[in-house]
């Protein structure tokens, strides 16, 4: 189905399908529904990762065996208690947001999971908030997930890299933007979007691959990126 210009293409049998994946492969858990419930109750945009993506996250944290992740965009902090839960004992999330009104939802989300000791959440704009980290000689991280603002992609990319080592793994997500990625365009955010893909194929440092997806939050995909 074609939604009106700037709007994501959603069929509805991609979110049927999704309900059906989501019902038969992952378990009940009322934890993640109650989050998704104080988001919409807070009023946050209804932008969360589906629960298939954040099942996602969760295998690829183990899957690295990643120990420290850097989440850029924490929202009300569904995706990161997605990553927190799949972190061994003594691992920890750092997760950055710009909304201080959604920073005090996702601590009361991630305080009620569970993992106030292992999620650290700051406040500001990343670009601002990334340089401390780096002071403060936080990483280097084995998995960032890059789910902000996408103007700024480009940027953030250049800080996953210094807060990284070999063997780190980068996400990145909406990069497909309903197709629009794919045509040259005023629209900031398919322009950082564009930028940021180019700078993943161009970099030497990095095996990078990146996958469409369908389903309830319509036509999109990520980008995955190993750090040599």
């Amino acid at each position: 189905m074609r939604t009106a210009a700037g709007e994501r293409l959603l069929s509805p049998a991609w979110a049927e399908v999704d309900d059906y994946l989501a019902h038969t492969l992952l378990p009940e858990d009322e934890t993640l529904e109650t989050v998704l419930d104080e988001n919409q109750a807070a009023g946050l945009p209804a932008i969360d990762v589906s629960p298939l993506q954040g099942g996602l996250l969760s295998l690829l944290v183990r899957l690295s065996g990643a120990r420290t992740v850097l989440e850029i965009g924490t929202l009300g902090g569904y995706s990161t208690i997605h990553l927190a839960r799949a972190l061994p004992a003594g691992g920890r999330v750092v997760s950055l947001e710009f909304d201080p009104r959604h920073a005090e939802v996702a601590r009361r989300n991630v305080e009620r999971a569970g993992f106030a000791d292992v999620v650290d959440i700051r406040v500001g704009a990343a670009l601002d908030t990334l340089p401390v980290l780096q002071a403060e000689g936080a990483g280097p991280f084995d998995l960032v997930f890059i789910d902000a603002d996408k103007p700024n992609n480009p940027h953030y990319l250049e800080w996953a890299l210094r807060l990284t080592r070999s063997g780190s793994l980068i996400v990145g997500d909406n990069v497909v933007r309903a197709g629009r990625v794919a045509q040259d365009g005023s629209d900031p955010a398919i322009a950082g979007t564009r930028a940021f893909l180019t700078a993943l194929g161009e970099d030497p440092r990095l095996e990078v691959t990146a996958l469409q997806t369908v389903g309830s939050k319509g036509w999109d995909g990520f980008a995955l990126a190993l750090v040599r």
